[in-house]
């Protein structure tokens, strides 16, 4: 009886070690887990704030371009000041051109920081969606309210093809779902090539491949994803729209590509800007 309960002692020791040891694996694995979320998390904000280091920049650029017109003004103005005796300028006059070109220099800073705004809140709403894996075949940009979708031929169709391929279906869904959210907002789909002529049967040239390409992602958003078609144009450009020369593999590869265009109407796209937030001095 002695042995026997040693032995049933010895059992259960091992059991609650066991259990330990899988409680412990699986804290790892979450731990695991909570890490690289966090290491996700940091790319991301590291990516937005080079966006905005990149916009500020931008805005430098502005502010130092009025700063030489104002210069080149005042010293108009200073040489007006010194013939005043001499000829007939009229300081009172000039004195009003200044003032009228310093409002317009402080309207356009102010209208293009709401733009940039605007531009960095939409970009940021298109694209956190999107894996970083997606990201590195999409491109996303927003230029003057308009927002260009770039998508790289390999992650659509196959090579001289234009039958839309499985490993697109969850990149069109978000894209779909962008589009939809931006009810009001006009759609072009625009096909691009590379120059390398296509021979295939009832293809006749990079023209109909290109065009073939914008209307099986326009029917895909249509039938598969519920795009509204009287939104959607379906264009191709063949290979007169190069990114990039199409003497290098990396420029056919940038060249060839699916352009996503929504475009606002005018009138909604300033209510857009009006709407954008106010940006730091």
């Amino acid at each position: 009886m002695l042995f026997v309960a040693m032995a049933g002692l010895v059992l259960m020791s091992s059991c609650a070690s066991k259990k330990d040891l899988t409680n412990c694996r699986d804290e790892n694995s979450l731990l695991t887990n909570q890490l690289m979320k966090s290491k996700e998390d940091l790319a991301g904000k590291n990516a937005r704030i080079t966006a905005l280091e990149e916009q500020q920049k931008g805005m430098q650029q502005a502010l130092k371009a009025a700063e030489e017109k104002y210069a080149k003004l005042q010293e108009s103005l200073n040489q007006s000041l010194k013939n005043a005796n001499q000829n007939n300028v009229s300081i009172e006059k000039l004195v009003d051109q200044i003032n009228e070109s310093n409002q317009y220099i402080r309207h356009l800073v102010e209208v293009k920081s709401k733009s940039d705004s605007l531009n960095m809140v939409l970009t940021n709403n298109l694209t956190r969606s999107l894996s970083k894996e997606e990201l590195k075949e999409v491109d996303v940009q927003v230029l003057k309210g308009v927002v260009y979708i770039s998508l790289a031929d390999n992650m659509l169709f196959r090579s001289g093809g234009y039958e839309i391929n499985d490993r697109a279906a969850e990149t069109l869904s978000k894209i779909a779902k962008i589009i939809k959210d931006y009810k009001d907002y006009d759609v072009l789909i625009e096909g691009n090539t590379d120059n390398v002529p296509i021979s295939r049967q009832n293809i006749r040239n990079n023209w109909d491949l290109s065009c073939l390409r914008a209307s099986s992602v326009v029917q895909e958003l249509q039938n598969k994803y519920g795009v509204d078609p009287k939104r959607l144009t379906a264009g191709g450009r063949g290979e007169y729209n190069p990114l990039q020369p199409n003497d290098t593999e990396v420029g056919k590869q940038r060249n060839r590509r699916t352009q996503i265009i929504i475009t606002p109407k005018l009138d909604e796209f300033m209510e857009l800007i009006g709407e954008a937030p106010e940006t730091d001095k």
